[in-house]
């Protein structure tokens, strides 16, 4: 599911992830930027090679603060100042380099969080309304009676529908400390007169397994969205569960991933190395950075097939897992080439609340692949490069990927891939134009999509209970009529209408409409079997990992 401010729910992310990442581009650095931690004790200690040129600009800086605020002309937020002095001083070291001011850091790591205070609700915005998507399972708004389709009025007393409040701000009113109450207004479809409701806040689940289920009776699917404090265990109790219901192959999703807790990364990809190999290393200035990381516990799927799925919106973590696994030969990667974020940080603890993540060492594969890509003192163009690799034409065609021959390296089994920046894929699947089109992102980010088939869900509710989902699967069809009327409702929300545009899209919109109707209707296993229709490089995935003859042979083996 795109991270949009359309579709959003309290944990701050999209309501229902999805494989493709259509509208991530934007969000996928910023995530980059604070993911990928190397999380331990703090060994921060003020250098002692310098102190005279440290003491010096530190004088020099409070001495032109100081000027400034006591003599400028006009008044000055010298905090303010401060800050961007910080960080403009941090882009000049790489672009992951980042303070992070203590009124943002709680917002900040919330990323990172396995669960959170709220009432549980994921909700789309569009036009200005605020319209549940759906309670999530088990948490105090479905208890409360919650339905997809309901429309927000207030929040705590507060109008919300109609007052321009952003999904950050919407989701704030939602958020308060367990054991606290909001009271909701909604608008219930049929219902003449808004329902009002208390619900107290309790701690819910924020999950970053978004699915994981059998595609037939040995393939399985595992969708991770980023790498949390509890993203292992997550994924060891869906491995398991699968496992038991007969898996003997597995396509794994990190399509999209911007990293995270590295231990949580590296404990993941030991689950499927055997013996004792290496799994990363850490390249730092001084030795107290440099770690090495080996699988050591038998893992619960170290051999069958496995196919990773991975796009240039997979990095740092992300990036580490399907960096082992390729070099050991034990996945084929499909998809396309990652982010290519290499850098360690270390978080370190200011004493005005803040933090500084500072970039402390270099990611490397085990084969000696640095994951980084280049970058210079261009911060602007650094954060344009995914951008570049469209207009060079990387994400059409693996041909238009090149790299360094000084930069080869072999896997275990002989086979060359490459470093230089992120991990290329062995099975190139060039990324879908159409959904990457102008017209399709701007239907979903403005929330156009989502709203209509929550629409058409409440206008049809009891027929759609009436069926069984696999009928529903097998009959159901968006209709050129229903494709119109949603051109119509994009319009009102200042898309132009494009009917050349609706016309190359159609069957992706049909899809995906499809699949947001399925979601509220049967849930988030639905919605994925009806995505899995139209996302070529699951299809590419799942032909792969029940064809032995191609493992082997991509495999080297």
């Amino acid at each position: 599911m795109p991270t949009s401010s359309s579709a959003a729910s309290e944990t701050g992310r999209s309501a229902a992830p999805r494989g493709r990442g259509r509208l991530r581009q934007a969000g996928r650095l910023v995530l980059a930027l604070g993911c990928g931690l190397l999380v331990a004790t703090n060994p921060f200690q003020p250098s002692t090679e310098n102190p005279e040129a440290t003491a010096r600009g530190y004088l020099r800086f409070k001495e032109v603060l100081s000027y400034v605020d006591r003599d400028y002309a006009d008044s000055v937020d010298t905090e303010a100042l401060a800050d961007y002095a910080v960080q403009q001083m941090l882009e000049k070291l790489d672009p992951h380099s980042v303070y992070i001011p203590a009124r943002d850091r709680e917002k900040t790591d919330s990323f990172l969080q396995s669960d959170f205070d709220g009432v549980g609700i994921e909700f789309n915005l569009f036009r200005d309304t605020m319209t549940v998507v759906a309670p999530l399972s088990g948490g105090p708004a479905e208890q409360a009676g919650v339905q997809p389709g309901d429309q927000i009025l207030s929040l705590g007393g507060k109008r919300v529908s109609g007052a321009r409040l952003s999904t950050a701000r919407l989701t704030e009113l939602l958020r308060g400390p367990s054991g606290s109450s909001v009271s909701i207004e909604l608008r219930r479809y049929r219902l003449a007169r808004p329902l009002n409701l208390t619900i107290a806040r309790s701690r819910i689940p924020n999950a970053s397994v978004d699915i994981a289920y059998l595609v037939d009776d040995q393939t399985g699917y595992i969708k991770v969205s980023r790498f949390a404090s509890n993203t292992y265990d997550e994924f060891k109790t869906a491995l398991v569960n699968l496992r038991h219901q007969g898996l003997t192959r597995l396509v794994l999703d990190l399509r999209g991933n911007p990293g995270g807790y590295l231990d949580r990364a590296t404990r993941l990809a030991d689950e499927f190395i055997a013996g004792s190999r290496k799994i990363v290393y850490t390249d730092g200035k001084g030795e107290q950075y440099d770690v090495q990381t080996y699988a050591r516990v038998a893992g619960e799927f170290e051999e069958g097939a496995l196919v990773v799925l991975v796009d240039e919106g997979s990095a740092s973590a992300a990036e580490v897992v399907a960096g082992a696994l390729q070099d050991h030969d034990r996945a084929i990667l499909v998809g396309r080439r990652t982010f290519g974020k290499g850098l360690v940080q270390q978080p370190i603890a200011l004493k005005d609340g803040g933090e500084l993540r500072l970039t402390i060492a270099r990611y490397y594969t085990p084969a000696g692949r640095s994951i980084q890509k280049p970058y210079g003192a261009n911060y602007a163009e650094y954060n344009q490069e995914l951008t570049g690799r469209s207009a060079r034409g990387e994400l059409a065609s693996a041909d238009s990927t090149h790299f360094a021959k000084e930069l080869r390296f072999r896997t275990d089994h002989g086979r060359t891939v490459y470093g230089g920046g992120g991990i290329m894929p062995d099975v190139f699947v060039p990324r879908d134009t159409l959904a990457h089109s102008s017209y399709f992102t701007n239907l979903l980010s403005h929330g156009v999509a989502r709203a209509f088939a929550l629409s058409f869900y409440q206008a049809h509710k009891a027929e759609l209970e009436g069926l069984r989902f696999e009928q529903y699967n097998a009959t159901f069809r968006i209709s050129d009529a229903q494709l119109v009327s949603l051109a119509a409702q994009a319009s009102l929300a200042g898309i132009t209408t494009n009917v050349g545009a609706v016309r190359r899209c159609a069957p992706l919109l049909r899809n995906q409409l499809k699949a947001y109707i399925a979601r509220s209707a049967y849930g988030p296993l639905a919605y994925y079997t009806v995505l899995r229709e139209q996302d070529p490089e699951l299809q590419r995935a799942l032909h792969l990992v029940s064809d032995s003859t191609a493992q082997l042979a991509l495999l080297g083996k």
